[in-house]
Formats: C-alpha cells, structure tokens, sequence
C-alpha cells in the first residue's frame, strides 16, 4: 500500500515502516558520531523501549555502549488495512540494525504494567542473560493503567489542582490560537494520575529484579520528568501530573535506599528531560504552543536538541561521567539545563506575552512543531519514497520467534 499520513486531533493514525526505520538509523547515526560510552552499562532493560526517550535510551546503551538490550512495549502490528504503530516499526528497525551489528536485542510486546508481562521480561533475563541488569530505563507513558494486584482501573487526567485555569493553547494543524479553561482535578482524579503516572509501577519492577536476583550490585535506574517554566505550571508541574511526578521523586528516593542495601552501590535519578515534540505533549493544552516557541528560540541560539541528542547527554555526560552522577539540589539529573537557561526562558516570556494570529510565524517554530510530529510516525524523512508502494505487515524478529 501507499501510506499517508491521517491525523486525528493530536495523533497520526498510520505510521510508514520505512520512514520508521530512517527515523531509528538517524539516531544510530547520531550515536556513532558522538564516539564510544566508555564505561557505560552491559545490559539494559528499557520499560516504554518503542517510542520518544525511551527508543533513544535503547539506541544510546546499544551503539553507544554496545549494551545487550531487552525493550518492553505495547504496540499494534499492522492488520487488514491498517498499519501497525510507529512504536511497532521503531522497534523492528532497532532489532534488525542491532543484529546486524552482533548486538542482543529482544523485544517483548503487551501491557507493562501487567502481571504477565513482568514476569516473561523476568524469565527472559533469567535464561539470557547472566550477572543482572545494570541499568533499568523507566519510560513508561500511558493514559490508563490496570491495577494488577486490585484490579482497578485507573484513568489519568491533565488538569490543575485547586482552581481553574486559563490560558493561551493552539491548534498545531490549523495554527489556530485560542484560549482553554480547565475545570480542576477532583480529589479521585489526582489520585488515579498519580497511580498511573507516579512511581507505584516502577518501584513494583524493581522490586520484581531485585526480588529475583536480577539486579546487578551497582545497578542504576532512571525515570524521566518534566518540569518546565512557570507559564506552564498551573496545568503542568503544580497540576495532576506534577503530583505524580512528586510521587516519582519519592519513589526513586525509596529505590536507592533499597538498591544500597547488603553492600550494593547502585542508585535509582529522575532525569528531568527537555520539553520535546511527543505523543504525550501534544496532547497537553497549553503545552505545544510553548514548545513551538521554545524550539524558535533554543534553534536560533543554537542550544535545540532532540530526544536522541539529550538521552546522549545523559549517558556521557551524567550517568557514565565518572564516579559521581551530577545532580541537582533536589537529587535529579538536569538535561533540561539549556532549556532552562535564563536567556531562553526570558525570550520565551517575552514571545509568550506578544504572540498572537498575525505574529504567530514571527515568534513560533510551527513548522519545526510539525515536521517533528509527523517524523514521530515516520513521515517527512528524507531520503524515503513515500510515493512507492511498502507492506505494511513488518515483523519484530523476537516477538515473532
């Protein structure tokens, strides 16, 4: 079939295979460039391995360290006329460029969060792999979770906390600017959020390798945050999801007490990451408007960088630096540091209280936003003919043993 893109409200229901696989050897690409992770990790799980920061962690530990990786994911293959996911095609291109380097790389697709995936990842490493993991990637993203021990159902939402907001959002499609209100989260609501994006189910997988004995004695792990600047508190860092993201920090700070026990050496950071083009952000009121310009502006000072770019960071230059990982004073790793840098935060400040519908191509980078988006679900690469006609129907060599 020829594969187009078709977009309903913030996400891309196709995906192309090719522009998938141009998309994962891109970032291959990146990697071998920036040179050898001396010292890095041997063998990596990645939890949410198919997409955003967590496709870029399984690349940087492969060819960057030359790691043996395990990844973790839920995606759909292709069925009928139907393509399969991005993550899906992501995932089948990093197996096969991996094995033609000599490098292990398994995958295994269903719910994360599930009782039965957890323990086909633990028999996995069990038979494979001797001397434990070394490094646990937490990067897990998702709407909803299933309880696995209650059975609940848990539903999360984007909303503040205490009061109603009100503020500047924009139809990234269209280009259209216009003001949303959201109505606060309600006591049921932050809870369900933090369940589902909190530390519950991280703390749960470590304990599980820990458990097992899978862990290797100076095992790390990481989960990835966001903290953002103040426009976008309100609905962000002091909203739902900032409070899952308060119960993460208290879950990593459980985890390196837990990991240090018995004479280990291992630690478990948050890694605040850059504000990127994802499936999550886009679906965040307020949010994409804030990164177009925050692309504008980090592009122009020559600081822009993409997941790929940043995850390099945090492996070179945090995890693996030397014998200490730098943090900041609330013990999180900052590679949201250029970001965040006064002269980019004050620019976006002033963007922000000047933009609107004429100045909007003046101050934004809404084509930036929107090429990143579609590069998501591989379109717009170049180099790939997406007049030709492709099979949709792509395998993933390990789940499909």
């Amino acid at each position: 079939m020829v594969i187009v893109p078709k977009v309903r409200g913030f996400i891309c229901t196709t995906a192309h295979p090719e522009g998938c696989k141009a998309h994962v050897q891109a970032e291959i690409d990146y990697v071998k460039q920036h040179g050898p992770i001396l010292n890095g990790p041997k063998k990596v799980l990645v939890l949410g391995a198919s997409t955003g920061y967590g496709l870029s962690s399984r690349i940087v530990a492969a060819f960057g360290a030359q790691a043996a990786t395990i990844g973790v994911s839920f995606e759909r293959p292709a069925s009928d006329n139907r393509t399969a996911t991005a993550g899906w095609y992501n995932t089948a291109a990093f197996e096969t460029l991996a094995h033609q380097q000599g490098l292990y790389a398994k995958s295994i697709n269903g719910d994360a969060y599930s009782e039965e995936i957890k323990e086909q990842t633990l028999e996995l490493i069990r038979q494979d792999w001797q001397g434990g993991v070394d490094l646990v990637i937490y990067s897990l993203a998702s709407p909803r979770r299933i309880n696995p021990r209650t059975g609940e159902t848990l539903n999360s939402v984007l909303k503040p906390i205490g009061q109603a907001f009100s503020g500047k959002t924009i139809n990234i499609m269209s280009g259209e600017l216009s003001t949303v209100t959201i109505e606060p989260a309600s006591e049921e609501e932050i809870r369900h959020t933090v369940a589902v994006m909190g530390g519950e189910d991280w703390e749960w997988w470590m304990e599980s390798l820990k458990n097992a004995n899978l862990l290797a004695k100076d095992a790390k792990t990481v989960a990835y945050s966001y903290i953002g600047p103040e426009l976008t508190f309100p609905i962000y860092h002091q909203g739902t999801i900032g409070q899952a993201k308060v119960d993460l920090e208290q879950t990593a700070a459980r985890l390196t007490k837990c990991l240090q026990q018995e004479g280990g050496q291992g630690a478990a950071y948050i890694s605040v990451n850059k504000g990127l083009v994802t499936q999550a952000s886009a679906a965040i009121p307020v949010v994409p408007l804030y990164i177009s310009l925050l692309y504008r502006v980090m592009k122009e000072q020559g600081t822009h960088e993409g997941c790929i770019e940043q995850i390099t960071r945090l492996f070179a230059d945090r995890l693996y630096a030397g014998s200490t990982v730098p943090v900041d004073e609330g013990g999180r790793i900052r590679i949201d540091d250029w970001e965040m840098a006064p002269a980019v935060q004050k620019e976006i400040a002033l963007r922000w209280s000047k933009v609107d519908a004429t100045h909007l191509a003046q101050y934004a980078d809404l084509a930036g936003y929107r090429e990143d988006f579609y590069k998501l679900f591989g379109f717009e690469w170049p180099g790939v003919d997406y007049s030709a006609d492709v099979d949709a129907n792509v395998e993933i060599e390990s789940v499909n043993e």
